[in-house]
């Protein structure tokens, strides 16, 4: 199946390779080199990991910091959704100074922001500074959305996929090993060494950026900073491709977020009982998840990702029944997890190589718009999470994660039957 075959099923199967860009001297620079070397998409990957690793540390932990500081469980959801409200006004207003500012210097200054911020969370006493320092953790972690932009505009088009993909593998191994990670630390140390030892781990990582990071000249982009702004609500409004990927983003990472934001409250109540480090190793069941983000890539490269989305969304939806089995069942959980993991991460990343290539001289701005339906989907889903289960139970949470990743489902069917139409009628 080639590219051309795959867009006539779907409006949006927009090649990710092949385009110009025209936005900056980066990109034209990028386009006449050898593309992005292993080694330097080696080190965004591994920086991607631990960023992205600060939003989830506290998944696992939930349980924990309520009895902390004395939160009400049906309440202590709102910790993740304070992190993703922050994530989003990053990806408004931080990430698309990636189109602007020298990138070296805005990732740095991320990094070392980031280090602040964490031990602010770690040495939190009060439940409302907590919320507001976790705010700050999301607003900074957007580097991940820098970096990934950053490896697309210094890929190939022919590498640019599959750059995203490994760049991506590395988000998610940062999202499934924070679990672990995080919960073995609280079990020696308590949930606030966890963030103590991020922070320095962030300092550690500002000091190899500025060893390693290649010195890059500022993008020729004369807009200024509000207009900047501007012209990323535009993209909202202008772009078929933005609008139909991001809402699948929305309805996808709300999935997601419903099942890691509460799957922790059964887990560690009676009868089941498990430990801080017992609940994270779930997280490493969903090594799968990484593997079809670079997988995905290529797919995307190949022409295939119209047909990688809709597969990946069928088993998101059929994922949640055993999930409903994960108080009697934690084989069928694990399987579960492996199945969302796998089909969150490819639907994610072919959503990324459409929109890359859909304006490469907006690469920035892009991603940004895009990852704030991420982050609203996180959000929602997280504070939805722990109410359903409050008042309802496990049942009723594997319902609502179902009924989610169905209306995915359904929204890809739809935008791609309405295309055809559409396409018809223009011939």
């Amino acid at each position: 199946m080639t590219a051309d075959a795959d867009s006539a099923t779907c409006p949006f199967a927009t090649q990710a390779p092949g385009l110009p860009s025209t936005d900056n001297g980066e990109s034209a620079r990028a386009d006449s080199s050898a593309g992005l070397s292993p080694s330097l998409t080696l080190l965004f990957s591994v920086t991607c990991a631990l960023a992205v690793a600060n939003v989830y540390f506290a998944q696992p932990l939930l349980d924990s910091m309520a009895q902390s500081l004395g939160v009400a469980s049906s309440m202590i959801g709102v910790v993740v959704t304070a992190t993703q409200v922050g994530y989003a006004l990053g990806l408004l207003f931080i990430v698309p100074l990636g189109d602007l500012l020298n990138r070296k210097g805005l990732i740095l200054t991320q990094v070392l922001l980031s280090a602040i911020a964490l031990a602010g969370v770690g040495a939190a006493q009060q439940w409302l500074t907590l919320l507001g320092a976790m705010v700050i953790v999301g607003l900074l972690a957007v580097m991940v959305q820098v970096l990934v932009a950053y490896a697309a505009v210094l890929a190939t088009p022919s590498q640019r996929g599959q750059a995203v993909g490994t760049v991506t593998s590395g988000i998610v191994l940062g999202i499934l090993l924070a679990r672990f990670t995080s919960g073995l630390i609280a079990d020696l140390a308590g949930w606030r060494a966890v963030y103590f030892v991020s922070s320095g781990l962030m300092l550690a990582l500002a000091a190899v950026f500025w060893k390693v990071l290649p010195a890059t000249v500022s993008p020729r982009n004369r807009n200024t900073y509000p207009a900047l702004i501007r012209s990323m609500f535009r993209l909202f409004m202008t772009e078929p491709v933005l609008r139909i990927r991001g809402l699948l983003a929305l309805l996808i990472f709300a999935a997601f977020s419903v099942l890691w934001t509460s799957m922790v409250l059964p887990l560690s109540a009676p009868p089941l009982s498990l430990s801080h480090t017992a609940i994270g190793l779930f997280g490493l069941a969903g090594v799968a998840g990484a593997l079809a983000a670079r997988s995905a890539g290529r797919w995307a490269d190949e022409g295939l990702g119209q047909r990688v989305t809709g597969l990946s969304l069928v088993i998101l939806t059929l994922s949640w029944l055993p999930i409903a089995f994960a108080q009697t069942s934690l084989i069928a959980l694990v399987c579960a997890v492996v199945l969302l993991d796998f089909a969150v991460q490819a639907v994610h990343v072919t959503n990324q190589s459409f929109i890359f290539a859909a304006r490469p001289d907006a690469q920035s701005r892009m991603v940004g718009a895009y990852m704030c339906f991420y982050s609203v989907g996180s959000a929602l889903g997280a504070a939805a999470a722990t109410q359903v289960y409050a008042h309802w139970g496990w049942t009723a949470v594997s319902l609502l994660g179902a009924s989610i990743s169905g209306t995915a489902l359904v929204l890809w069917l739809v935008s791609c039957h309405s295309s055809t139409i559409d396409q018809g009628k223009s011939a």
